[in-house]
C-alpha cells in the first residue's frame, strides 16, 4: 500500500459496488467482509484475472458478526457498506428490528471498534416509511453515539430513549459522530437507472464540521429538452423522426427549456448506456463476458419492463429469484427480453471487465443488491475530499 493512502473496512459487500466505488475515490480496502459464496466467488474470480481495482483486496468470506476487528491496524479511515436491505424492503417482510437479517447493529459495532474518520452506509428507500420512523431515527442515533450501547436484554426502544437523553443533553464525551442522512436517486448522477437509496455519513468528532451530498449533475428535465422535436437525443442515436417518442406534452417541453437546470445534464438511459453492446441474441455477443441471451420475458401486470429511452427501473434481486419486470428491456414497439448480466453491470456502472459468477439468476442477484459503482464514488470521493482536507492526507482517486 502506498504511503499515505487512506485506508476502509468494507462490510456486506456483496458483488463489490460501494467497494468498487471507495476504490475509485482512493480508498485501500484493509478488509472486505461477505459471507455470501457467490458474491465472494466473484470478487476471487476478478482478483485471479488481476483486476487493477480489486487486486489488493483482502478478502473475509465469514459473516460480519464474527469478524475481529483487532486484526485490522489502528487508523481506519473509512467503514462502508451496505447492511442487508430485507428488513427494510418493500417487497420483503417489513420486519425492520425484528428481522435477524437487520444488521444495522453490526455496522455500529465497526464504528465502535474500528472508530474511523468516517462512515459510509446505504440501505433502501423503504428505511424511510413512515412505519420505520422511529427505527431510523434509533439507527442514526446508535451510529452518533456508538459507545453508548445496548445493554443486555434491552428493549429497543428503551435504549433510543437513553440515546435521545445524551443527544439532548448537550454535552458529548468520548467517541461521536456528526451524521446526515439522504434520499438519493442514482439517476440524478449520471446512473442509467432510477435508483433510489438512503445514504447514511458520520464524521467523527475531530473532523471538519461541514459537509453536505453532492449536488446532482444530471436531471429529468434535460432529459426531456434533449428529447423535443429534433432533439440531440434522437440525433445522438441516428433514431428517424417517424419512430422518435414525442413528450408527453408539447406545452411541457417547451416550459422545459427555460426551467432546465442550468449545467445539469440529461439523465442517461438505457439506450445510453446499451447502444454499443451486440444484441445477445447474435453472434458477436460471444465476445463479450457474461452477455447471455435469457430467454422467457414477458409482461404482466405492475411488471412492464424498463423503457428503453429512459433510465431503467431498478434493478432488484428478489425475495424468492429474480423478478421478471424490473430486468427486462421494453422496446418501443412493446416487445421485451431480459437484460443480460453484462447489460445489468451497464446500469449498475460495474467496469465493463469486472466479471459475474454464477448463473444468470445469482449474477442478477447479486448486482440487484449492489450500490451503483458511480454513485458510490461520487458519495465516497465527496467524503475523502472533505477527510483529507482537514489532515493534508495524500490521496490516490482513481480515473472513473
Amino acid at each position: 500500500m502506498a504511503e499515505g493512502m487512506l485506508r476502509s473496512v468494507e462490510l456486506f459487500t456483496g458483488a463489490g459496488g460501494l467497494a468498487l466505488g471507495s476504490a475509485i475515490a482512493g480508498f485501500h480496502h484493509e478488509a472486505v467482509i461477505e459471507m455470501n459464496r457467490y458474491a465472494c466467488e466473484t470478487i476471487l474470480e476478478n482478483q485471479l484475472a488481476g483486476h487493477p481495482l480489486v487486486a489488493d483486496w483482502r478478502l473475509h468470506p465469514i459473516r460480519v458478526e464474527r469478524f475481529d476487528y483487532s486484526s485490522v491496524p489502528e487508523g481506519v479511515d473509512l467503514v462502508a457498506g451496505g447492511p442487508p436491505c430485507q428488513p427494510f424492503s418493500i417487497g420483503g417482510k417489513h420486519q425492520a428490528h425484528q428481522d435477524r437479517r437487520d444488521m444495522f447493529p453490526q455496522a455500529v459495532r465497526a464504528v465502535r471498534e474500528l472508530r474511523p474518520r468516517a462512515f459510509v452506509f446505504e440501505n433502501v428507500k423503504g428505511l424511510t416509511r413512515q412505519s420505520f420512523k422511529n427505527y431510523f431515527e434509533y439507527i442514526k442515533l446508535q451510529l452518533s453515539y456508538p459507545e453508548i450501547a445496548r445493554r443486555e436484554r434491552e428493549a429497543w426502544e428503551s435504549h433510543l430513549t437513553r440515546l435521545e437523553r445524551y443527544h439532548t443533553g448537550g454535552r458529548h464525551d468520548g467517541l461521536w459522530y456528526r451524521v446526515v442522512a439522504r434520499l438519493c436517486n442514482a439517476a440524478n448522477y449520471g446512473v442509467p437507472q432510477r435508483r433510489e437509496r438512503v445514504f447514511i455519513v458520520g464524521f467523527r468528532c475531530d473532523q471538519p464540521q461541514e459537509w453536505s451530498f453532492p449536488e446532482p449533475t444530471h436531471s429529468e428535465r434535460s432529459l426531456l429538452v434533449s428529447k423535443r422535436e429534433g432533439g440531440e437525443y434522437w440525433e445522438r442515436h441516428g433514431i428517424s423522426k417517424m419512430n422518435r417518442l414525442a413528450p408527453a406534452s408539447p406545452f411541457m417541453a417547451d416550459f422545459l427549456v427555460d426551467t432546465v437546470e442550468t449545467g445539469r445534464k440529461p439523465w442517461v438511459t438505457v439506450r445510453d448506456a446499451l447502444s454499443d453492446l451486440p444484441d445477445p441474441r447474435t453472434p458477436k455477443a460471444r465476445m463479450v463476458s457474461n452477455h447471455v441471451f435469457q430467454s422467457g420475458a414477458r409482461t404482466y401486470p405492475g411488471h412492464t419492463g424498463s423503457p428503453l429511452d429512459e433510465p431503467a427501473k431498478t434493478l432488484k434481486a428478489g425475495d424468492h429469484g429474480v423478478p421478471g419486470g424490473e430486468n427486462m428491456i421494453r422496446y418501443p414497439d412493446g416487445k421485451v427480453r431480459y437484460f443480460t448480466v453484462r447489460e445489468a453491470a451497464r446500469l449498475q456502472t460495474f467496469p465493463d471487465d469486472y466479471l459475474f459468477h454464477g448463473c444468470w439468476t445469482e449474477a442478477m442477484r447479486q448486482l440487484g443488491n449492489a450500490v451503483p459503482v458511480k454513485l458510490a464514488s461520487v458519495i465516497v470521493g465527496s467524503v475523502r475530499d472533505r477527510v483529507t482536507e482537514q489532515h493534508g492526507r495524500r490521496h490516490d482517486a482513481r480515473v472513473f
